[in-house]
């Protein structure tokens, strides 16, 4: 079952969130952050496939501040567009939103709450797990986690990358895994956006590795641990 809901920051910021909810009570719960291309199809279809796994799952709209709405598809134009919107935001406002999403996962049942971000999002998943209190984060291809490097971690936190991916430098893994040698850095021969269903960049064996990798981390911090 799917919906869409409002959250409120805690400086008072109104935002929209779509909600994927599991059969039966949620083992768990998990806030999935967007790629630069908004809460788009891709994006609630991961939400949508976190419940089916039996997690209460929930995407914030994080452009809201930047502009309300936004859906993008995949093309060099919606590109700089969706990097537009991000460099009109606050890193810190960024985390109140997803702070309120976490908190909103909290308040309807979910005793623990792990953090998934694609992208943008893992770059995001990670600062949420520095600055921020999840009980477990998993980043996808975050191509800006090496400004965040020298931040202390809060909890567990797993990374896809991969190979042949253009945009994030084979140094960025390196380093990674150099900073953090206790948590699991997995790489692929898989370029960019590998999870990124239904479209070029898509990559099945890297992506269903990866879901299988991160589930298993979900379960081992969220569940068998609550």
């Amino acid at each position: 079952m799917a919906q869409h809901t409002q959250l409120q920051a805690a400086d008072g910021h109104k935002f929209d969130a779509y909600i994927a909810q599991p059969t039966g009570e949620p083992k768990a719960g998990i806030v999935v952050l967007q790629e630069i291309f908004g809460v788009n199809a891709h994006i609630r279809s991961v939400a949508d496939g976190f419940a089916q796994a039996g997690y209460l799952a929930i995407a914030p709209a994080l452009f809201d501040r930047a502009q309300r709405d936004v859906e993008l598809d995949y093309n060099s134009e919606t590109m700089q567009q969706g990097m537009h919107l991000v460099q009109k935001l606050k890193l810190d406002q960024t985390l109140e939103d997803i702070d309120a999403a976490i908190q909103y996962l909290r308040d309807h049942g979910a005793r623990k709450v792990g953090v998934v971000g694609y992208c943008w999002g893992g770059t995001l998943a990670w600062v949420s797990n520095t600055r921020l209190h999840p009980d477990a984060t998993v980043s996808y291809y975050g191509g800006g986690i090496q400004n965040h490097i020298k931040e202390k971690p809060t909890c567990p936190a797993m990374f896809h990358f991969g190979l042949l991916d253009t945009h994030i430098p084979q140094t960025v893994v390196k380093q990674v895994r150099h900073e953090y040698p206790n948590f699991s850095v997995f790489t692929y021969e898989a370029g960019h956006a590998f999870n990124r269903s239904g479209n070029a960049s898509y990559n099945e064996p890297a992506a269903k590795l990866a879901l299988q990798r991160t589930l298993a981390h979900f379960n081992e911090h969220l569940v068998a641990t609550r």
